[in-house]
């Protein structure tokens, strides 16, 4: 099947009261579907009478990319969550899909985004700035955010996202030289770094990205169902017993992201998501020897040993109070 013979696909339920609207989505990237496993069977189970909608509204898209989704492959032309804006002159597939969802979203309140990981790990949650009326990220919703966030099941959060992005493209755009070809140009782009959530708080709603866990791991369906439960319920769309609110949660601020600059650039071991780093610890070697350490005490997230130059390699945080100031 072509792209062109492609299309989206979104599913809507409304109650008759007033209430949130909240949009849920899967397969961002078509390799990720537990979300899309999830979400399936959420439908199947209000269709047959097993949850009702009692207030506000939810919008189901289980299938958000279907080019890459059919490919079984992270993309299609791009990574659709790295620059999603609507465009009037679509040129790759992910630009029809960011003319389609970008509306679709901004008709709701709350995106909850369900995605999965490469390397093994635990679930975890990734949530937007605290509130503030900086250039990057502004942002007024902060606490609803949390909240939702503490309800879907899972023990560590991470935020930063935006923020460290925009300090990756601007190390993008100074090493670029006359010679860049297109991909790095792209990458290179302001824009970079904008994925659903991103927008989602752009047209003033708020949003969470939950990653369920390895991409093949059979749990991760269910982290991803339990969620989507827990959020329906906290906001009042479905009644059921009330989620208990997660106490103990590591949070994580990321604070770098590092790129590859160098197809031979290598680590210097098995690097996974969240596994502990202290300052001054080596974490990889650049081409020609030149060592890469972290700067403080952490965590790695999202190592990519198979990234190509000019790609992001890896993410490193920093430990945060963020939940300790909320709670105090």
């Amino acid at each position: 099947m072509s792209s062109q013979h492609l299309f989206f696909n979104s599913q809507h339920y409304q109650s008759t009261l007033p209430g949130p609207r909240i949009i849920i989505t899967g397969a961002v990237h078509g390799n990720e579907i537990c979300g899309t496993k999830a979400i399936r069977r959420v439908i199947a189970e209000i269709d047959a009478g097993i949850i009702q909608i009692v207030s506000g509204c939810v919008t189901f898209v289980p299938v958000t990319n279907p080019l890459a989704y059919q490919r079984g492959e992270r993309q299609g032309d791009r990574n659709l969550n790295r620059r999603l804006l609507p465009t009037a002159t679509p040129v790759e597939f992910e630009d029809h899909i960011a003319n389609w969802l970008c509306p679709l979203l901004a008709e709701h309140d709350v995106l909850l985004d369900l995605h999965s990981f490469r390397g093994e790990g635990e679930a975890f949650v990734l949530v937007g700035p605290e509130n503030n009326n900086g250039d990057i990220e502004p942002f007024r919703h902060a606490e609803a955010e949390l909240a939702m966030a503490r309800r879907l099941g899972v023990h560590r959060m991470v935020d930063g996202w935006l923020s460290t992005y925009a300090r990756g493209v601007a190390r993008r755009q100074q090493r670029l030289g006359p010679d860049a070809d297109a991909k790095m140009l792209a990458n290179a782009n302001t824009q970079f770094g904008v994925g659903t959530t991103e927008y989602m708080r752009s047209v003033g709603g708020y949003a969470v990205t939950l990653e369920c866990g390895q991409h093949l791991d059979p749990q991760a369906p269910e982290v991803a169902y339990r969620a989507i439960i827990n959020t329906l319920t906290h906001l009042g769309i479905i009644k059921a017993d009330h989620p208990i609110a997660t106490q103990a949660m590591e949070t994580l601020r990321i604070y770098d992201v590092i790129d590859k600059l160098h197809d031979d650039d290598h680590f210097v071991r098995e690097w996974r998501s969240f596994d502990e780093v202290k300052k001054g610890d080596l974490i990889g070697l650049r081409h020609d020897g030149g060592e890469v350490r972290a700067e403080m005490d952490g965590r790695m997230i999202f190592p990519d040993a198979g990234a190509h130059c000019g790609e992001e390699w890896f993410y490193i945080t920093r430990y945060s109070d963020r939940i300790q100031k909320e709670n105090a």
